[in-house]
C-alpha cells in the first residue's frame, strides 16, 4: 500500500472513530440502539404521491427532511417519516413517542407540550387572494363581514388570531380544505406561509400572494418533554447546522422564497 493511500485511511479511519464517537454520544444513546430516528410532519409540510406513495417535503417540510436525515447520518441510524395530518397530531406523536423529532414554529402555546431547539429557520405568513380581489395589503383583509380561511392549530393560524380584529377567521383542519374556502368564494383570504400559498397560487388562475407578510414563524425542532439530554445534543447540532451553511444550502438549492436561517443562539423556548 502507497504511503498516499495509507495516509488516505488513517484519515478515513479517524473520521470514523469521530463519527462514531458522535453517535456513541450516552445523550443520544437510546436513539442509536433503536436505529432509527422517527420524524413527524404534518400537512403542509409535505405532500404524497398517490402512485408511488412517495412522500415530498413542502416548504418547511423540505428543510425538515433534509436536516433530520443529516442528523441520521450523524447517529450512524435511518430516518423515517411518520405522517401527521395536522400539527396536534404530530405533537401528540411526539407526547406519546410514536415518533422522537418534528419541526414545529416555536410558539409560547406549545411549551406545555414540547421542548424545542434554538429555532432552525424562519419565514413569514401572509394572506392568497383571488382574481380580482380588492385586497391589496393584510389591512384589506380585516374588515367586519370579511372571512380569511387559515389551518386550525398551525402557528399561522396562532398568530392571525392574535392580529385580526374585525374579519371572522374560518379554520380547515386540512389545507386543501382551507384553500377550497377560498376558490369556492367562502372565503376573501387564505392565511398560510408565503411558501405554500405560493404553491397553493398556481391552482387558482389569476389569484395573488400579498407581498406583505402579518408575521414571521420561527421554526425549531421539538422533542417530547424530559429529554435535556437528547435536547442539549440536538441543539448542538442545530446550530452547527446553521453555522456550516447546510440550512442555507437547502434554502438555496430548493429555491425557497420567503425562509432565511435563524441567527445563531437564537430564540429557543423549554
Amino acid at each position: 500500500m502507497t504511503r498516499i493511500a495509507l495516509i488516505a485511511l488513517a484519515l478515513l479511519t479517524a473520521s470514523s472513530v469521530a463519527e462514531a464517537q458522535k453517535a456513541a454520544d450516552p445523550r443520544v444513546a437510546d436513539l442509536v440502539q433503536s436505529g432509527k430516528i422517527r420524524t413527524a410532519l404534518f400537512l403542509p409540510q409535505y405532500t404524497k404521491d398517490s402512485a408511488t406513495g412517495e412522500v415530498r417535503g413542502l416548504g418547511m417540510g423540505i428543510i425538515a427532511l433534509e436536516v433530520a436525515r443529516a442528523l441520521a447520518t450523524r447517529l450512524g441510524v435511518e430516518m423515517h417519516v411518520i405522517e401527521q395530518p395536522t400539527p396536534p397530531k404530530a405533537v401528540e406523536c411526539l407526547k406519546t413517542n410514536a415518533c422522537d423529532v418534528m419541526f414545529l414554529g416555536i410558539e409560547p402555546s406549545r411549551l406545555n407540550a414540547v421542548d424545542f431547539t434554538p429555532s432552525v429557520a424562519q419565514f413569514d405568513y401572509t394572506y392568497l387572494v383571488p382574481s380580482g380581489s380588492p385586497i391589496r395589503n393584510i389591512a384589506d383583509a380585516d374588515r367586519t363581514g370579511g372571512h380569511i380561511a387559515t389551518v386550525r392549530g398551525h402557528a399561522a393560524a396562532i398568530v392571525l388570531g392574535h392580529i385580526v380584529k374585525n374579519a371572522e377567521i374560518i379554520g380547515a383542519d386540512l389545507p386543501d380544505a382551507a384553500f377550497d374556502l377560498l376558490r369556492t368564494g367562502k372565503a376573501d383570504a387564505f392565511a398560510l406561509p408565503r411558501e405554500q400559498l405560493l404553491h397553493y397560487s398556481a391552482k387558482l388562475p389569476g389569484s395573488r400572494v400579498l407581498e406583505e407578510a402579518y408575521g414571521v414563524n420561527t421554526t425549531g425542532m421539538a422533542i417530547r418533554k424530559g429529554q435535556p439530554g437528547r435536547l442539549a445534543y440536538i441543539s448542538e447540532f442545530i446550530e452547527e447546522a446553521k453555522t456550516s451553511g447546510l440550512i442555507q444550502g437547502i434554502i438555496e438549492r430548493n429555491g425557497l422564497r420567503g425562509f432565511q436561517v435563524s441567527p445563531r443562539g437564537s430564540a429557543s423556548a423549554h
